[in-house]
């Protein structure tokens, strides 16, 4: 199967990301891909929630969608839209950030709302509290998609391994986890969790990023946002296989899907669990979402 990671530098205006968001998913397809994915929040960064409330709209009115619908459709292919940040009508305000699998007919295959909200301090003044704009999901979710299965995640996801297991033990083959991650973080542990997931799970993961400073023209008095880049395809063993680095652009890569019977036929972890009882004084052991296969 060959796959093709766009890798974004999205800013404050939807309209405006559209062009180079098309552009580089037609050069993926160009390149033969037959599964293209966008980053986390392919339609728009800003830091201002006022502006997100005015410019945000529900999944059916949505004209980024609309457009990537269209584009699959025209082009034939598979496409991952990473997540877009969409209006849900809920009475407390939040919106939703959602990935969406687009069929070759342009219809939505799956849907998977973010689980896990990124709510952390990274120093004494950078502090994140998604969970104050968007709404968590509340279900795991698995997909057929180009002659293989995909279990969908987006960004912050990547430090729950439980989460990936439940996928793969559910029949995921493929992992996917479009991101914004911050660049400290990203520096530290972006690689690595991502070739952990793949090494537990016996999975590929892709990794599409979003990269770069986020242009905010719309709020000047806001610090801009920056994300790490460095887009990464990991094979089922643990090996790095692509690197996008730190610009915009496409990485095209071929996966050996039998790579995955392989590495879980080697270390057949995942048939290996065992129940155990939680320490002393702590029942709150967590519980493994929901499953949608």
């Amino acid at each position: 199967m060959r796959v093709g990671l766009v890798q974004l530098s999205v800013g404050d205006d939807p309209a405006a990301n559209l062009g180079p968001t098309t552009d580089l998913i037609r050069q993926a397809a160009g390149q033969g891909a037959q599964l293209v994915l966008t980053p986390e929040a392919t339609n728009l960064l800003s830091p201002d929630r006022a502006r997100q409330a005015a410019l945000l709209r529900p999944e059916a009115d949505d004209p980024t969608l609309a457009a990537l619908r269209a584009e699959a459709r025209a082009l034939d292919i598979w496409l991952l839209i990473g997540s877009l940040a969409l209006a849900t009508g809920d009475a407390d305000g939040r919106f939703a950030n959602r990935s969406l699998l687009i069929a070759p007919d342009g219809t939505i295959a799956a849907r998977y709302d973010k689980l896990h909200m990124f709510d952390v301090t990274i120093s004494d003044t950078e502090s994140y509290r998604e969970s104050a704009a968007y709404r968590p999901g509340d279900r795991a979710v698995i997909a057929p998609a180009a002659g293989t299965v995909l279990g969908l995640t987006i960004c912050y996801d990547l430090r729950f391994p439980h989460l990936y297991r439940t996928l793969a033990q559910a029949g995921a083959r493929v992992l996917t986890v479009p991101s914004a991650f911050n660049p400290v973080t990203g520096a530290a542990h972006w690689e690595t969790l991502l070739r952990a997931r793949a090494i537990e799970t016996g999975c590929f993961v892709l990794a599409p990023a979003q990269c770069g400073r986020h242009a905010a023209p719309h709020s000047p008095d806001r610090p801009a946002r920056r994300s790490h880049g460095h887009s990464l395809v990991v094979d089922p063993w643990g090996r790095v296989l692509a690197d996008g680095g730190d610009q915009p652009g496409v990485t095209i890569v071929s996966l050996d899907l039998s790579a995955v019977d392989e590495a879980r036929s080697r270390i057949p972890s995942l048939s290996h669990d065992r129940p155990f009882a939680a320490p002393d004084g702590h029942d709150d052991t967590p519980k493994h979402p929901r499953q949608d296969g």
